[in-house]
């Protein structure tokens, strides 16, 4: 249905795209933008939640698991979704946001959020997705134990921020005196 929707995407016949497209949304729990390039032999493993936006593009022997989103930021204009390379694979739950790159032969995993590119031959994991794996070789341990505590970390961002303040506050009381 999508190569149908995005024949009709192509010949500016709009409104025929989306209603193809939608119907097939509705139908398989699969939102493809018929604007969307998709290459040959996209596997779609238990497609329930799949989202891929308009100006995606998708490689040859693609597998995506359930929950995938390939999506834009809202912070870009053009181009604003990823572009996938050739036998990737994107795990459930992975999120792979804006206009960037996944390589050949690459891997991300499962919850993964992808917001830079990812080179070939490599594997992504976590919140933001790091490599940890580069031509079959580890790049980084996974520490999964050992990870920073993002609220610990802002809440020393803010004290930091309002001892500045206080200074600028003491410094700016001494020169009215």
């Amino acid at each position: 249905m999508h190569r149908r929707a995005h024949f009709y995407y192509k010949h500016k016949l709009l409104f025929l795209a989306r209603f193809v497209s939608q119907r097939a949304a509705r139908k398989t729990g699969i939102e493809i933008h018929p604007g969307a390039t998709i290459g040959r032999r996209l596997v779609i493993d238990h497609g329930t939640g799949i989202v891929i936006g308009e100006t995606t593009e998708i490689g040859d022997d693609v597998l995506i698991y359930q929950g995938v989103t390939l999506g834009g930021t809202g912070k870009d204009t053009g181009k604003r979704h990823p572009t996938v390379g050739n036998n990737v694979m994107i795990s459930a739950g992975a999120k792979v946001l804006g206009p960037i790159f996944i390589g050949d032969n690459s891997r991300v995993a499962a919850g993964a959020v992808v917001l830079k590119d990812v080179p070939p031959d490599s594997t992504v994991v976590g919140i933001p997705a790091k490599v940890v794996r580069q031509n079959g070789e580890k790049v980084v341990p996974l520490d999964q134990i050992h990870i920073p505590d993002p609220v610990s970390q802002e809440l020393e961002r803010l004290e930091n921020a309002i001892n500045v303040l206080q200074d600028e506050l003491s410094a700016l009381k001494g020169a009215q005196k």
